[in-house]
């Protein structure tokens, strides 16, 4: 069994106990970069991945399992797989797929979760809901979420416009209420430390991370799109559709996707229909991203951008996210209470 990462400090929550990891520090169910190799290392350093099955390719998803299965039953550790909900409707048999590799959790997002819910708690997984509203959070809860994460349009990738900062606590609130035992999660501009301290005071019992995972050195990322990443400040991104519109992805209201300026959204951002109607942009959007040229393809990354300034193992990752935010935690009380 390989030796876990043990930052010197840890943070106890409700949410280290539902999913049995040491530190509550989820890896975001990011498509493609959030591949077997990610998962894992976060595994290893203590957080938990979940595998991006994104918009469900069937072949991706068996030969990520095939790795990642035989890693959780030799370390013990445990790992989910993570669906775009309504992407999923269209292929109902991803989750007999996804079942059969016994993940601890099942992650579902921008969707109607009801219809997979019973079949995921009837096979003791746990359910956990991204959601980016109130009523989302409702449904959610109504669908027996395990879980909810809180997703606020600093994250990036596809989202809707509500902040993190607001969103949290409405709904820890919200949860509360309901008398539901379900923690919640921040996700949406949190990159370092200070982020997952200020989520905990929120009252969230972690934190999910997807543009900090993917500026590691495991994650499945082109090169050239993590070195964008580093150059990017948290003012470089933008939330629109033209991304989604250049590969005929367009995806149901009221998401729209966050990435990194680049030369083609510079030029088609206010001019979507225009871009619609010109069909030659599939061919050249999936070449541009198969030779890695991101002045065309998209960077799919958050304002969190900004907070990274290098590409470090996630070991080293977490020992600094946990270290730092157990510090300004236990300095909080004699720094601001006079």
């Amino acid at each position: 069994m390989k030796t876990l990462a043990s930052p010197s400090a840890r943070l106890g929550t409700a949410i280290t106990k539902r999913l049995a990891v040491p530190h509550p520090v989820v890896l975001a169910a990011m498509d493609v970069v959030a591949d077997a190799r990610l998962v894992q290392a976060v595994g290893d350093a203590g957080g938990y991945g979940f595998l991006g099955a994104g918009y469900g390719d069937e072949a991706w998803m068996r030969r990520e399992l095939a790795l990642l299965q035989p890693w959780s039953r030799q370390t013990g550790r445990p790992f989910g797989i993570g669906f775009i909900t309504w992407s999923l409707a269209r292929q109902p048999q991803l989750l007999d797929l996804a079942l059969d590799a016994r993940p601890s959790a099942l992650w579902l997002s921008f969707g109607d979760v009801a219809p997979f819910a019973a079949r995921i708690k009837a096979a003791g997984v746990l359910l956990v809901c991204q959601v980016q509203t109130e009523a989302m959070a409702r449904a959610a809860l109504d669908a027996g979420a395990d879980v909810l994460v809180a997703q606020g349009a600093e994250a990036g990738g596809h989202g809707v416009s509500r902040g993190t900062l607001a969103l949290v606590p409405a709904l820890v609130d919200l949860a509360d209420a309901a008398g539901a035992d379900v923690p919640v999660l921040a996700a949406g501009g949190i990159a370092d430390g200070r982020g997952l301290a200020a989520a905990l005071m929120l009252g969230a019992a972690g934190v999910v991370l997807g543009t900090r995972l993917y500026a590691t050195a495991e994650a499945a990322g082109h090169a050239a799109a993590k070195q964008r990443i580093l150059q990017a400040s948290g003012d470089d991104s933008l939330r629109s559709i033209v991304f989604d519109i250049s590969r005929r992805n367009v995806w149901p209201a009221p998401f729209t996707g966050r990435c990194l300026f680049n030369a083609h959204l510079q030029r088609w951002a206010g001019r979507e229909l225009e871009l619609l109607r010109d069909a030659s942009q599939p061919e050249r959007y999936a070449a541009a991203r198969a030779s890695g040229d991101f002045d065309t393809a998209a960077v799919i990354a958050g304002e969190s951008a900004g907070l990274i300034h290098d590409l470090p193992t996630v070991a080293e990752l977490m020992d600094r996210l946990v270290d730092q935010a157990a510090g300004l935690l236990r300095r909080a009380p004699e720094s601001v209470i006079a």
